[in-house]
């Protein structure tokens, strides 16, 4: 009889962000606005860096993968949350559930390493740039988003590797709009204290290289331009808060989400808003709001 209890379950029944249909119906109209100008923001971006010579460099390539990678990351659980406010019983696939687990973190491991590619490109522009055609060349961009992909496949296929064979025999509950590992293995009907640790590990190794790196790089950026600019802080402030905005943005949500979670049903829904709905939508906005070559590129689109 344990044998048959123990088996995988078809499907998970999603609990989503609230109980009260006023208050779903509020919310679905919030959600699916906020996609629709994620979708058409991304689009613009990425179109714009295409069709503008003068955007043809390594920041602005770099961009637009950033822009494609928070499309995507932003599309593999938003619309299934803007469908489920319609449904009064939520559910999802087993097959569904682990897509989103691997989508999530495939794209969550790739703009990581996509940000220190982008710390990278600002650290060679204003610490080297009489080097910066030579050292950020088509091949070297290219490598860098291939790395940022590959990076991103190898932690996703690790994670999900560890969940997939789990036997489910208990609840099959997820108090979130989504599939991710920290409630899916909340439902495994084993001991999964060993697992949980591994997972962490997992997930915390990428992120604290990424991060250091990250750091590391900004900080070199800061004194380099505080040493040898007249107004330093100024040009290294304007150069950097972007770039740091978004990092804080990304890194903020993953380090209570995977690395300290609280365990706090309202804050864990909260962060997992913000990550899967709020970031992609920010995160090019940042780096275009205040940029004059996205502004000037605009106007010349417009003529």
């Amino acid at each position: 009889m344990e044998e048959v209890n123990q088996s995988v379950v078809s499907e998970f029944i999603i609990l989503g962000l609230c109980d009260s249909w006023e208050l779903q119906a509020v919310l679905l109209v919030i959600f699916s606005l906020l996609y629709l100008i994620t979708i058409l923001g991304k689009a613009i971006i990425v179109l714009l860096i295409i069709s503008d010579l003068h955007l043809h460099s390594p920041m602005y390539f770099l961009l637009a993968n950033l822009s494609f990678i928070d499309f995507c990351l932003s599309s593999v659980t938003t619309p299934k949350m803007i469908t489920d406010f319609l449904k009064e019983k939520k559910t999802i696939s087993f097959g569904g559930c682990m897509c989103q687990v691997l989508f999530v973190h495939f794209l969550g491991g790739g703009e990581m390493v996509l940000l220190v590619s982008m710390a990278y490109d600002r650290y060679v522009a204003i610490c080297k740039p009489l080097h910066y055609s030579s050292i950020m060349s088509r091949r070297t961009c290219i490598g860098l988003v291939l790395t940022s992909w590959i990076i991103g496949f190898v932690h996703s296929i690790s994670q999900l590797s560890m969940i997939i064979n789990l036997p489910f025999c208990g609840p099959r509950e997820l108090d979130s709009f989504f599939c991710d590992i920290p409630l899916v293995i909340k439902l495994a009907c084993m001991d999964t204290y060993i697992l949980e640790m591994l997972i962490n590990a997992d997930s915390g190794v990428l992120a604290t290289i990424c991060f250091i790196l990250l750091l590391i790089s900004y900080a070199y950026i800061l004194f380099t331009v505080c040493l040898y600019s007249k107004d330093g802080t100024s040009k290294a402030l304007s150069t950097c808060t972007a770039h740091i905005t978004v990092v804080v943005l990304f890194f903020g949500p993953c380090i209570f989400i995977y690395l300290w979670p609280l365990s706090i049903t309202w804050v864990d829904k909260f962060l997992a808003v913000f990550y899967a709905v709020i970031t992609p939508l920010l995160n090019p906005a940042i780096y275009t709001l205040r940029n004059k070559e996205i502004k000037n590129a605009f106007k010349r689109l417009q003529c």
